[in-house]
């Protein structure tokens, strides 16, 4: 059932609800084709939409999970063509245009409900997995809008969205603690002696900077694996994912000229800095 909605002016929209926003990289760069500048804003703009339902505001979590059931209830009716407004029918659009896999989009919702209710976790692999419904799914939809579907391109895009992921956690750790959440897993503070109690003083000792250099360590070889991505891309993506890869590479380092200390201090980009990753 198709109404009489503006589906131009709802990508427009999106557009612009994405320079309102900051990341860490810009996400319509210059380097991004024209013609997937409004589908990377509107896929950009549900995934931020459904992140803030689980993440702003001062809603129960109860509130947050209707909410996000609702979200979910408009994306999965906008598959059959039945939309509540202009921007679910310029999705809608979208996936159909360029053939785009919905389970993807469904992964993301997975991850945003989890964020609703879930607050530590345990291992490394149980924060793996977590990225592989959080970061993972975006990497695939970009490579998707360029016309890729192969599975080791997927392999190594999952590397650099988890290693994009991870390092968001590590730049955002005090942010995150403010929102009752810890992403270091439990089992690597134990193994450095960290005691979440140093969250609370936002007082950073040796053990806390022997722990987050080994994140960062870690963080640093999935991003070199992910680099193996780079000869399946045509040349405007290469040079997006080169500065993409060079920014979180960026962030990880600023991390270390603060010695670590995040608790404090939220290592973040400016004009200046994507300028001379660019270049």
């Amino acid at each position: 059932m198709r109404q009489n909605f503006n589906i131009e002016q709802a990508y427009l929209n999106a557009i612009q609800f994405v320079k309102l926003h900051y990341e860490n990289f810009p996400v319509l760069s210059f380097l991004l084709s024209k013609k997937l500048y409004k589908h990377v804003a509107i896929i950009y703009k549900f995934a931020r939409m459904a992140d803030d339902i689980a993440d702003e505001g001062n809603l129960s979590i109860n509130e947050r999970e209707k909410q996000l059931n609702d979200y979910e209830k408009a994306f999965n009716d906008s598959l059959k063509n039945i939309f509540e407004n202009d921007f679910w029918m310029a999705l809608s659009n979208t996936i159909l245009t360029q053939n785009l896999s919905t389970h993807n989009f469904t992964k993301l919702l997975t991850a945003f409900r989890q964020d609703i209710t879930k607050t530590r976790y345990s291992t490394i692999d149980e924060l793996l997995n977590y990225c592989e419904n959080s970061a993972n799914p975006i990497g695939r939809i970009i490579l998707e809008l360029h016309g890729i579907k192969n599975d080791e391109a997927f392999y190594f895009s999952d590397k650099i969205c988890t290693a994009l992921q991870i390092t968001n956690f590590l730049q955002d750790v005090s942010v995150d603690f403010n929102k009752g959440r810890i992403y270091l897993p439990i089992e690597e503070l134990n193994k450095f002696n960290v005691d979440e109690n140093i969250f609370l003083l936002n007082k950073i000792n040796s053990s806390f900077q022997k722990l987050m250099c080994n994140q960062v360590e870690q963080v640093s070889k999935y991003f070199d694996e992910g680099k193996k991505l780079l000869p399946f891309l045509p040349f405007r993506l290469k040079q997006q994912i080169k500065w993409t890869i060079n920014g979180g590479q960026g962030i990880l380092k600023k991390i270390v000229n603060l010695d670590y200390n995040v608790l404090n201090f939220r290592p973040k980009f400016y004009k200046l800095d994507l300028l001379k990753l660019l270049f």
